[in-house]
């Protein structure tokens, strides 16, 4: 039985790096005080099966210290004001492999002959919000009356990345890691991030947040393609972040879904604000939270008033029971894409690309599924 050295702090390391403790994984490894100890070696296939349960690459097992890892695109993410230091496993996988898909859709976009997207990099921070704001609109054909006729958030959400992909824009959106339902994703870590690409940008959502959360990551993300700036954020309307691009995102992102010419036209000031929130909220397809913020931007509540406001919606809102957002709707299509998961079907039946690497971006193992997927897309044998 081959055995294989390995240094106490990598185990350590990786336990950590996945938010683990020792008695997670103690009825899979039930020599792991041996091994953390340097009392005995593991096997070339009990690190295989570790590296697998932390989900760490098993190369990083062999290195003389434990390596720093970062997330590859610019992170904008904090805390309580202060940045996070260490990606987890599963926003440096999802990352990484969102990379893997763009090169892919890159590459294939070049094969094809396909122009740049005019949009990517065409404006800079500098630029007026509300000019932004209604460009970006107008590209998409953004329509504030048609949304206000849909019923819900998810029909709202869907048709916002429908326009998006309309104008070349991959929109990936999924709760997961690949199509892993053990591996969920935590929005508290991340909302969601931009890759910027002139002819393949990207935009991630964290499909376990909320509707109207997702709604205003997708705008903010968004406003970094139009940018053209990769970045990877924790989208929130009322956070006023340190970096001036995520400040200029976020206010892209709010005049965008919710104008602050309409919302004055619109606001109530006699009703109820409770009341008020909440019409809004649906007329807009947006959170109460950013509701109550664009009020206060319209000049409808006091900064005093509006803060109370946001302390008792808070806390109204963690009153609730807590579901998982979930996907909005779950399919792979949705997960990866259609724009990407469209060409990526066409070029493997063409014989362009392989079945192996097809299934590889695409998260799946079985070739029925695979079918199935192309007879949704409109692009099945």
């Amino acid at each position: 039985m081959s055995r294989v050295e390995i240094r106490p702090e990598l185990l350590r390391w990786a336990l950590d790096r996945a938010g683990l403790a020792p008695r997670d994984l103690a009825r899979r490894f039930p020599k792991f005080d041996l091994w953390e100890r340097g009392e005995q070696r593991p096997t070339l296939k009990q690190v295989e099966e570790f590296a697998k349960a932390t989900h760490a690459p098993i190369g990083f097992f062999f290195l003389a210290a434990p390596p720093v890892e970062a997330v590859p695109i610019p992170d904008f993410r904090t805390i309580a004001d202060e940045r996070l230091r260490r990606p987890s496993p599963d926003l440096l996988d999802t990352v990484y492999l969102c990379q893997q898909r763009q090169h892919w859709y890159r590459d294939f976009c070049r094969s094809v002959g396909d122009a740049p997207c005019p949009f990517v990099g065409s404006v800079r921070v500098s630029d007026d919000i509300v000019a932004t704001a209604a460009t970006i609109r107008s590209a998409l054909d953004f329509d504030l009356d048609e949304r206000r006729a849909m019923p819900t958030w998810t029909d709202a959400l869907r048709r916002f990345i429908e326009q998006a992909d309309a104008v070349g824009v991959m929109v990936m959106c999924s709760g997961v890691v690949q199509n892993n339902n053990r591996r969920r994703l935590d929005p508290e870590e991340f909302r969601g991030f931009a890759l910027s690409d002139e002819l393949a940008p990207l935009v991630f959502i964290n499909g376990a947040d909320t509707k109207a959360a997702q709604m205003f990551t997708l705008a903010h993300e968004l406003a970094h393609i139009w940018l053209g700036q990769s970045a990877v954020s924790d989208a929130q309307a009322l956070r006023i972040p340190d970096h001036q691009v995520e400040r200029w995102c976020n206010r892209v992102a709010a005049e965008l879904l919710v104008p602050l010419d309409v919302v004055r036209a619109e606001h109530r000031r006699s009703a109820r604000l409770r009341d008020e929130v909440s019409r809004l909220g649906k007329r807009f397809k947006v959170s109460s939270l950013v509701v109550l913020r664009r009020i206060h931007d319209a000049g409808g509540l006091t900064r005093e008033a509006f803060w109370q406001a946001y302390k008792e919606e808070v806390d109204r809102l963690r009153a609730i029971p807590r579901t998982s957002g979930g996907d909005f709707y779950l399919t792979i299509g949705a997960r990866v894409s259609k724009r990407f998961a469209r060409a990526l079907v066409v070029s493997t039946l063409e014989g362009q690309t392989s079945f192996t690497e097809a299934f590889r971006l695409l998260g799946l193992k079985k070739m029925t599924t695979f079918h199935d997927l192309g007879s949704s897309l409109g692009v099945g044998v």
